[in-house]
C-alpha cells in the first residue's frame, strides 16, 4: 500500500509508482531541500510581484491590481500547498509575509512602495489598497490552510497515444449510415 497525493494506492509496484512521479511537475519531484527552497523563492516572488501590482488602479476606485495580486499570490500558496501539504503553505506564507511587510517597514515616506497613511482625501482604495494588500495576503494562505486536502492533489500528467490517430488499420468515420 503506497500513499500518493493523498490517496492510498493498493497494488502498485515501486516502479508503478516511479513512472506516475515522473509525469508530475518538476518541483513535485524533487527532493524536500529543492521542493522547499522552490516555495520559500515562490512565496518571496509573489509577494514582491503582489506589491509591485497592487495600487494599479487604484487611484481610479478600480482596484484591478489588488485583484492581480491576489491572483498570484493564491496560485502561488495553492502550489506550495500542492507541493508540500500544510507545512509548505506555512513556509509560503513566512516567506510572502517577510518579503510584503519587510519592503512596506524598510521604505521611507518619500519612496514607499506600500502606502499605508494619508494626509489628504483620496479614494477609497486609493488610500486602503496598502492595508488591504498586507492584510489580505494573509487571510488568503490561512483560508487555503482551511480548505481540504483533496483540493489540492496534483494528479499526474497523462501521455496520449498520438500514433492511434495514425495507424493504418483505423477505420474512417462513415457518416452515411
Amino acid at each position: 500500500m503506497f500513499c500518493y497525493g493523498g490517496a492510498t494506492l493498493t497494488g502498485m509496484t515501486q516502479s508503478d509508482i516511479a513512472s506516475e512521479n515522473a509525469l508530475l511537475p518538476w518541483s513535485h519531484r524533487q527532493n524536500a531541500a529543492v521542493r522547499i527552497a522552490v516555495t520559500l523563492l515562490a512565496g518571496a516572488g509573489s509577494a514582491l510581484i503582489g506589491t509591485l501590482a497592487h495600487r494599479m488602479g487604484a487611484s481610479s476606485n478600480i482596484p484591478y491590481g489588488l485583484a492581480l495580486a491576489f491572483a498570484v499570490m493564491g496560485l502561488s500558496a495553492w502550489c506550495a500547498r500542492a507541493r508540500l501539504d500544510v507545512s509548505g503553505l506555512a513556509l509560503h506564507l513566512i516567506a510572502s509575509s517577510a518579503t510584503a511587510w519587510g519592503v512596506a517597514l524598510s521604505t521611507t515616506s518619500s519612496n514607499a512602495l506600500i502606502v499605508i497613511r494619508f494626509s489628504a482625501e483620496l479614494p477609497f482604495f486609493s488610500e486602503h489598497a496598502g492595508n488591504i494588500w498586507l492584510y489580505g495576503l494573509i487571510a488568503i494562505q490561512v483560508a487555503m490552510a482551511l480548505m481540504p486536502d483533496r483540493w489540492f492533489v496534483v494528479p499526474p500528467r497523462t501521455v496520449i497515444d498520438r500514433d492511434a490517430e495514425h495507424r493504418d488499420d483505423a477505420q474512417p468515420a462513415n457518416d452515411d449510415q
